[in-house]
């Protein structure tokens, strides 16, 4: 895959932690290793007071910064720190393909592009897994408002003109592309899949957290504040 390298098409991936000590090396592990990382840098953003998260990291390339509890608190602060012209949101249970940030880099070459995001996959075995990922895929292109677990990524001017993440305690990345989407912004999907976590779905249960999820979605877009919906989801 060839890709026009530029100076100023520096990647920061920002990644939003919370008690995530458990995971956070294996992320950056698989980071590590992939086609471009050389030309990006990594901050991961802790919201737990203690530091938890960033005092499991055991070195490396990846900068770690304290940030207000909230992903989107999160999320902006890692921007504030980071000196990107892409900005790839990355959530510590989700991977990249191994070539994700080119194919990322393939996509805004197009300067008629803001963002994008890539189709989610759901790393465990069934059925109903297959049938979510393809869910997310038809109503994320339908609506053009993908979720943040499909690891979005915007030019850093695109996000500054919209506000960039607001200090919410959910939807903070509807929120986000739905405000994209009305500034007229263009997103492209990178049709490769990104792998995140299926713990949410098996302590919760499958079929509940997936209607949980869709009543929190129509609930936003009626009105209820993120805050109210913070409570239902908690």
């Amino acid at each position: 895959m060839e890709t026009v390298m530029r100076p100023w098409d520096r990647i920061s991936i920002i990644i939003p932690a919370f008690e995530e000590a458990d995971r956070i090396q294996e992320t950056l592990d698989r980071l590590g290793p992939m086609a471009g990382i050389e030309n990006a840098e990594v901050v991961v953003v802790d919201g737990h007071p203690e530091k938890t998260t960033l005092r499991a990291i055991a070195g490396g390339f990846a900068r770690g910064i304290c940030g207000p509890r909230g992903r989107g608190a999160q999320m902006h602060a890692g921007v504030l720190a980071c000196s990107g012209s892409i900005l790839l949101f990355l959530h510590a249970d989700t991977r990249l393909p191994p070539d994700g940030l080119l194919r990322l880099k393939v996509v805004l070459q197009d300067p008629g592009i803001d963002g994008g995001a890539f189709d989610l996959g759901i790393d465990a075995p069934g059925v109903a897994y297959r049938l979510i990922e393809k869910g997310a895929s038809f109503r994320s292109r339908l609506t053009r408002v993908p979720y943040g677990d499909q690891a979005l990524f915007l030019r850093r001017n695109a996000y500054f003109q919209i506000g960039g993440f607001r200090p919410i305690p959910l939807m903070e990345d509807v929120d986000l592309m739905r405000r994209l989407k009305r500034a007229g912004k263009k997103i492209r999907f990178v049709r490769q899949t990104v792998w995140t976590s299926a713990r949410r779905w098996q302590r919760e249960g499958i079929l509940f957290c997936t209607l949980r999820n869709y009543a929190l979605i129509i609930l936003y877009y009626l009105g209820v504040s993120p805050d109210r919906l913070c409570r239902y989801y908690r």
